[in-house]
């Protein structure tokens, strides 16, 4: 069986190399290409092309790459089309991989379609699910309440579980390397380089207010490989310079060990609720793009925490809020024993459970929607 998988950012690639994993155990015949970052490359897959080239976000920082991005999806599409795949699996990035569908679906229309984490129709543009269901046949859902959305669209849908509760957790010797008197606060400023390029500077900012309580403070920044060098030059002048981290080891004891973290929106916030970390989300989009986002927004939070538990712990300054003093603000009370401290862990351990902790593998209840749906 040839499986064709196309993977645009950093969390995908983590998705893509989870089903990879197990094919061992439900489909050892199964071969795959595609477009894949580092982790599923480990897994024996080349990439067509680097992976990084499709991690943009935002309609005005789409803009200037629009051409190439455009060649890049036809030749993907050309490339499911030749490989004589069984089936075409999309992670995410459905900006991208949702017109890479239409092309293949336009040439094969009989090829199976699944695409991997259900857009978040119940937070903006609830139309997409409709318009989605015309090239896919089949989602996997990564939270408990998406599938309803999905089939309501026409397409079938799992929920498999989110694959952060399957991730490892720090070892001893790992949580020891970051043993040290001050507090350690975790800077997770994205890992797109326009996510980085905002955030960067509002992130030190934030470390000049918090040093004048806290001195000693240590500041600990995991990054990806695509943006460790841009991170390096935009925190040269931060008050505290931070561990700039790419290994995975070291990630795992700093977000095990870390006091509070600062950290841009998305999936990271569920990383961090692993992790038993109290966070504050902030975020910076160009303001067109953050202009028109709230303008079809249907929820008022962004954070996957708060809406998994059903709470609205986890503080969020997005776009004109993302001010340093209000985010350092609400960071201080976050860093000792108290009542806001102990609200968000319990938000946190809640949204562990809902999201299958405890239970069976996402990468293995994924792998077996899969082959359910061939």
């Amino acid at each position: 069986m040839k499986l064709f998988l196309v993977a645009g950012e950093p969390s995908g690639d983590r998705l893509g190399a989870a089903l990879m994993a197990v094919r061992k155990v439900l489909a050892p015949g199964v071969s795959f290409s595609g477009v894949a970052g580092p982790l599923m490359q480990a897994e024996g897959m080349a990439s067509l092309f680097p992976m990084e080239e499709l991690s943009v976000m935002g309609i005005a920082e789409v803009l200037p790459k629009y051409f190439h991005l455009k060649r890049r999806i036809r030749e993907t599409a050309d490339a499911v089309i030749a490989s004589g795949a069984q089936a075409l699996i999309t992670i995410d990035s459905p900006d991208f991989c949702l017109r890479v569908a239409r092309l293949v679906k336009a040439a094969r229309p009989k090829l199976k379609t699944i695409h991997y984490v259900a857009p978040s129709v119940w937070a903006w543009r609830p139309g997409r699910a409709a318009k989605m269901a015309q090239v896919i046949d089949h989602v996997l859902a990564l939270l408990p309440f998406e599938p309803p959305f999905m089939t309501a669209a026409g397409m079938t849908c799992d929920f498999v579980g989110h694959p952060v509760v399957a991730e490892p957790l720090a070892s001893d010797a790992e949580r020891a390397a970051f043993a040290g008197t001050g507090p350690l606060l975790l800077a997770l400023p994205g890992s797109r380089r326009g996510e980085v390029t905002r955030l960067a500077p509002v992130i030190g900012d934030v470390l000049a207010r918090l040093t004048a309580r806290h001195p000693d403070l240590r500041v600990a920044l995991p990054t990806v490989r695509g943006v460790a060098d841009l991170v390096r030059d935009l925190t040269a002048d931060w008050p505290v310079q931070p561990e700039i981290i790419t290994d995975s080891a070291r990630k795992r004891g700093a977000f095990a060990m870390a006091d509070v973290a600062l950290a841009a929106s998305g999936t990271v916030s569920l990383e961090l609720a692993a992790n038993d970390c109290p966070m504050v989300i902030a975020y910076r989009l160009h303001p067109l793009s953050f202009w028109l986002m709230q303008r079809a927004a249907l929820i008022d939070t962004v954070t996957l925490v708060n809406l998994v538990s059903e709470t609205r712990s986890i503080p969020e300054f997005l776009g004109p809020a993302c001010q340093a003093d209000a985010i350092a603000e609400a960071m201080l009370p976050l860093m000792a024993p108290g009542p806001q401290r102990a609200q968000q862990q319990g938000a946190m351990r809640l949204t562990m459970d809902r999201l299958g902790k405890g239970g069976e593998s996402p990468g293995l209840r994924a792998a077996r929607s899969v082959l359910a749906a061939l």
